[in-house]
């Protein structure tokens, strides 16, 4: 069972209240702390991507791995496309590895590639959470794209909290508690205990102070 979506509301319009207005768009925030959870045990990580109904206000950049006919269909679909020549290339040259890695929230690869991916990129996006999504060569790339633009990633690792962007400033509060429940409700159904394992719930814009969600 989600949060009440009044009490996220309600906590929404306190965030506004409390946060100035800056000269760019503010990210809204999720902070979630856990409780009674060993994070050592490997079975109780958490490390999800959930598709967010009303999206992030602001997309999310997507980079497509593809060769041969799969990355021309991608590239005539108006994607980022890194092409296998160009994979290659940046074998052992770990700069131009964390640039890539830094360009972009989100991987998409024909699954095939996946093990020459590992070795060139591996050791740069695996720490941080970016190993691309596979997908097969045949693979609608578009609407794979789309799906993860909408997305934010869910991980609960080695400290008992989550954090993630849920939306922007602009967005109102109904389409904003709708993002944070999608989020809770994955949450409920990956932590051992569900919602008992959650101690509280925050919100906060980019530069404003953290608001506390009342949980029944």
């Amino acid at each position: 069972m989600p949060i009440d979506e009044d009490a996220i509301i309600e906590a929404l319009r306190e965030m506004r209240s409390k946060t100035k207005k800056r000269d760019f768009k503010q990210s809204v925030e999720l902070l979630v702390n856990l409780r009674d959870i060993d994070l050592k045990k490997p079975e109780n990580r958490i490390r999800e991507l959930v598709e967010l109904p009303h999206g992030l206000g602001k997309e999310a950049r997507v980079c497509v791995i593809a060769s041969g006919d799969a990355a021309l269909r991608a590239k005539k679909a108006g994607l980022d496309v890194l092409d296998k020549e160009e994979l290659e290339s940046m074998a052992g040259d770990k700069k131009r590895a964390k640039k890539l890695a830094k360009q972009y929230d989100y991987f998409v690869a024909e699954a095939p590639l996946m093990p020459l991916i590992g070795r060139i990129l591996g050791a740069v996006l695996g720490p941080r959470g970016k190993m691309p999504t596979p997908v097969p060569p045949t693979a609608d790339f578009k609407a794979v794209v789309d799906r993860l633009k909408k997305t934010v990633r869910v991980v609960a690792w080695k400290a008992p909290n989550v954090y993630c962007k849920v939306g922007t400033e602009d967005m109102d509060d109904k389409a904003l508690a709708e993002n944070i429940n999608a989020v809770i409700k994955v949450l409920e159904e990956k932590l051992p205990r569900g919602l008992r394992n959650i101690k509280s719930v925050y919100i906060k814009m980019s530069m404003g102070p953290a608001v506390e969600v009342k949980l029944k």
